[in-house]
């Protein structure tokens, strides 16, 4: 298929490029990254109120924009290429989705209008410490007291769990799956920021301890939550792809320009044919991954019956190539490739916790065999 973003979707790219230029800068990352939070509430406040980022899939009646999923991806994209610091992922990726699948016309009205004047800080709270993203690595245990639910349970690698003023939950109840609401001050919550490698991606543990939610917390049926969990997932994966994209376009960028500049035995290390032979392979991979995420991001926006396999096929590829960019990008910089005052492992700490999150890229190869019957 012939895939190109319209007049509108190429303005939004590009005030979207804009805006990052000047508020997700590299010294700006740096400086935010290094917070607990993660994030500038200011720049995020104007995501949200002043260019409506948030209210992006949201439907026009919940005080959202309405658009669809392809919007999203170029939006993405060009998130991923400045590594924005901002629980725009968590909020809108993962929470907003599964409310949008799996809610009541109670609960959207309750939470959306929220979300999408930036207003509320959402996330998805799946795996646990084994870092499973299947419906088997879930132990939290949801049991049923008088008209409500006591949680419990340990949740792991939640992406800005520390900060979000709701939790979508996934515990087991019976023998089923269940999704569950849970704002972040329900009693018996337990919140700890996670040391990781790549900062600029925040990362907390939610101990659940005999938290109690009402029978109006239940995101769709009881034990009947993994369909709406795996779609999310899946929306999810199509979301970082997206991502992805951005940032090893980014890698190859930063390299063009220093061969280009870094001089070496008197002429420029572009000129020798091992750097050309790297970024020409780094070509390849960018614009390859481009057209799995594009051709990905419009089997979501008209929700087409072969979107679980699309979104394993991008999440899989693009994770390798946004990975094999960064390290790429190292190489071409040479020794001060991994030094802290170059950007470059910035971004190649980004390649490889987005290379895990939402499963790595043989976990959804394996998905792919098996969604396709092999």
């Amino acid at each position: 298929m012939k895939f190109a973003f319209n007049e509108d979707q190429e303005a939004l790219r590009a005030a979207a490029r804009g805006f990052l230029a000047d508020h997700s800068s590299p010294a700006q990352v740096r400086k935010v990254m290094a917070t607990e939070a993660g994030y500038d509430p200011d720049v995020w406040r104007r995501i949200g109120a002043e260019l409506g980022w948030t209210a992006i899939t949201i439907p026009e009646v919940y005080g959202g924009l309405g658009l669809t999923y392809v919007e999203l991806i170029a939006l993405l994209e060009e998130m991923g290429a400045a590594l924005l610091c901002a629980p725009f992922f968590s909020t809108i990726c993962l929470a907003t989705n599964a409310l949008l699948l799996g809610g009541t016309e109670e609960q959207k009205q309750a939470h959306l209008p929220g979300i999408a004047a930036g207003e509320t800080i959402a996330t998805l709270a799946v795996t646990e410490p084994k870092g499973r993203w299947d419906a088997a690595g879930i132990d939290a245990v949801a049991k049923r007291a008088g008209g409500g639910f006591v949680l419990n349970g340990v949740k792991s690698f939640v992406i800005d769990g520390h900060t979000a003023h709701l939790l979508v939950v996934a515990a087991r109840s019976g023998d089923g799956i269940s999704l569950f609401l849970v704002p972040a001050d329900t009693g018996g919550v337990g919140r700890r920021l996670l040391p990781t490698m790549d900062q600029t991606r925040k990362l907390a543990e939610v101990q659940l301890r005999d938290v109690r939610v009402p029978g109006s917390a239940l995101l769709g049926n009881a034990g009947e939550g993994w369909p709406i969990l795996s779609k999310t997932l899946d929306l999810a994966a199509i979301a970082l792809a997206a991502e992805q994209v951005g940032g090893a376009q980014r890698c190859l960028d930063m390299s063009v320009q220093y061969a280009k500049e870094r001089v070496q035995f008197g002429r420029p290390i572009g000129s020798f044919q091992a750097i050309k032979h790297k970024c020409a392979d780094m070509l390849v991979k960018v614009e390859s991954a481009r057209s799995a995420s594009y051709y990905a991001g419009w089997a979501a926006s008209v929700d087409d019956p072969e979107l679980p396999v699309l979104a394993s096929l991008a999440k899989a590829y693009c994770s390798d190539a946004h990975f094999s960019c960064a390290a790429e990008s190292a190489q071409i910089h040479g020794g001060v490739g991994f030094t802290w005052e170059y950007d470059v492992h910035l971004y190649f700490k980004r390649a490889k916790s987005s290379e895990v999150l939402l499963g790595d890229p043989a976990y959804h190869r394996e998905l792919v065999a098996r969604r396709i019957g092999l």
